[in-house]
C-alpha cells in the first residue's frame, strides 16, 4: 500500500490515468460493462451499460458494491467506470426529473430479465406518463390475467427502475405495493409526474 503521505497523488494526474485507462480498455475491446452515479432527487442512482444499452439502475438501499458484483457474474467481469458511455442516460434522467422529459429514449439491454418477467418489464412503459396500473391491470395487459403476483415479482426484479416505470404499477385498491427504491421514491416519482 503507498502511503500517500509520503507520495502525494494528484486527483488531476489519477483522473487522467483513469481516461487513458477507460480509453485503452474500450480501444482493445475490454471494456464489456460502463457505470456512473448519478445525483436525483430520489438519492443516487448507479447506471450500468453494455455496448447493447442500459443494463442496471440501482439504488443506493440496494448496495451499488453488491449489483456491481452481480452484473460481473451475470454479463461479465470487465467492468470500468466510464461515465461517458452513460451521458445520454444522465442527461435523460436529469430531463425526466427536471419535468421536461415524459419517456425515455435509451437502447436497453434486457440480460439481466428473462422470461414472464422480461415480457411484463418490456411492457411496463405502456403505462402513460403521468398514469398508473395495477398489478391486474398490466397481467391483463400481457395476456395473463392470472398472474398477479408474477407480476409483481416482474416489477419487484426489474433492474431498470425508474426508466421502465415500475413506479407506476399499484395495488388494486390503489395503495403503493412494494419498490426497490422504497415507498419515499415512488410516492416521489408518482408526484413528480403528477405534477406536470
Amino acid at each position: 500500500m503507498i502511503d500517500t503521505d509520503l507520495f502525494p497523488i494528484d486527483a488531476a494526474a489519477l483522473g487522467t490515468l483513469h481516461d487513458r485507462v477507460v480509453a485503452a480498455a474500450a480501444r482493445d475491446g475490454l471494456l464489456d460493462v460502463a457505470y456512473r452515479d448519478v445525483g436525483t432527487p430520489v438519492g443516487t442512482l448507479l447506471l450500468v451499460a453494455t455496448e447493447t444499452g442500459l443494463l442496471r439502475v440501482a439504488y443506493e438501499r440496494e448496495d451499488f458494491d453488491a449489483v456491481l458484483a452481480v452484473v460481473a457474474d451475470r454479463v461479465s467481469p470487465r467492468i470500468l467506470r466510464a461515465p461517458g458511455r452513460l451521458d445520454d442516460a444522465a442527461r435523460q434522467l436529469d430531463e425526466y426529473f427536471a419535468g421536461t422529459r415524459q419517456s425515455f429514449d435509451l437502447p436497453l439491454d434486457h440480460a439481466l430479465s428473462a422470461g414472464f418477467r422480461r415480457t411484463v418489464q418490456q411492457a411496463l412503459p405502456d403505462i402513460g406518463y403521468g398514469h398508473t396500473a395495477s398489478y391486474g391491470d398490466v397481467a391483463r395487459a400481457v395476456g395473463n390475467p392470472g398472474a398477479v403476483r408474477a407480476v409483481g415479482s416482474a416489477c419487484a426484479t426489474n433492474p431498470l427502475p425508474v426508466v421502465v416505470p415500475c413506479h407506476r404499477v399499484l395495488r388494486s385498491d390503489g395503495s403503493l405495493g412494494g419498490y426497490v427504491g422504497g415507498a419515499a421514491a415512488k410516492t416521489a416519482l408518482l408526484d413528480l409526474e403528477r405534477a406536470a
